[in-house]
């Protein structure tokens, strides 16, 4: 009798697990299918935040963004083809046109219209780099009458400077470090508003300029998917709890030398 109650308990674990495993496989298939319905697994990159790719000096794309979006791949076992977008103004343009099947970008309320999405995968804190000469020392002092302050037009931190911006004038040019410098240098603005990670390499390259104490947002960063691809996100939302369980995502921060930048708690 107990031999035989061993059996029917083995015997129903066995069709627990295999109904599990069926299911886990099941929903990874459907979410390959929306994800990469071409086959391969299109990457939308914003190519001139260096917090999200690097540029080597062969041109060779790396960073966070391409390990997650290569490593996501690989899950979902399809070749990956990055999608390069010169700055966040060009990478909205792309929105609801099916030129790519993810994008690892800021997850900003602008671009929910279009799109759905993941659960973080990285906090980036939001600071000001000063022009040489400038009198004001940290953030908190940026917002007054007669202080202009540059943005990337269509980034993070011009949609959040928008939104709370009261008494300065916002200056938009377009993302990256060259456009940045040129700004400040120029004199066309007072302060740039950018990731801490950038802002000191803008630092570095304009002598006199100096990054201003304290930040005036944290930036969430995500895998964003079209709307009709929603139901593929807790596939996504499974590689991304993943990547930030087995350390890999601290990893590839650290691999890149960011400052300012962490995997959220």
């Amino acid at each position: 009798m107990i031999s035989f109650c061993r059996t029917l308990l083995c015997a129903a674990f066995s069709l627990a697990f295999c109904a599990l495993f069926g299911s886990q496989a099941q929903a990874q298939t459907e979410a390959t299918s929306q994800l990469a319905s071409k086959g391969e697994l299109r990457a939308a990159l914003i190519v001139s935040n260096p917090v999200l790719v690097i540029r080597g000096a062969d041109g060779q794309l790396g960073g966070i963004s391409v390990e997650l979006a290569r490593a996501l791949a690989a899950k979902l076992n399809v070749p990956v083809r990055l999608i390069p977008y010169e700055n966040p103004a060009r990478y909205n343009e792309s929105l609801g046109k099916n030129e790519w099947d993810v994008g690892l970008a800021a997850r900003d309320p602008s671009r929910a219209e279009h799109l759905a999405f993941s659960d973080v995968f990285m906090e980036v804190d939001n600071g000001y780099v000063g022009r040489p000469g400038l009198a004001l020392k940290t953030a908190e002092e940026v917002d007054r009458p007669g202080i202009k302050v540059a943005v990337a037009q269509g980034s993070a931190p011009d949609g959040f400077l928008t939104r709370t911006i009261k008494n300065a004038e916002i200056v938009r040019v377009p993302g990256g470090l060259v456009p940045a410098r040129e700004a400040l240098a120029a004199g066309r603005a007072d302060v740039y508003g950018e990731n801490v990670h950038l802002a000191y390499q803008i630092a570095a390259d304009l002598p006199g300029a100096t990054v201003l104490d304290g930040r005036f947002n944290v930036v969430l960063m995500s895998i964003a998917v079209p709307k009709s691809s929603a139901a593929a996100l807790p596939t996504v939302n499974d590689f991304v709890r993943d990547a930030k369980r087995d350390g890999s995502i601290a990893q590839f921060i650290t691999r890149a030398g960011l400052r300012g930048v962490r995997p959220p708690l």
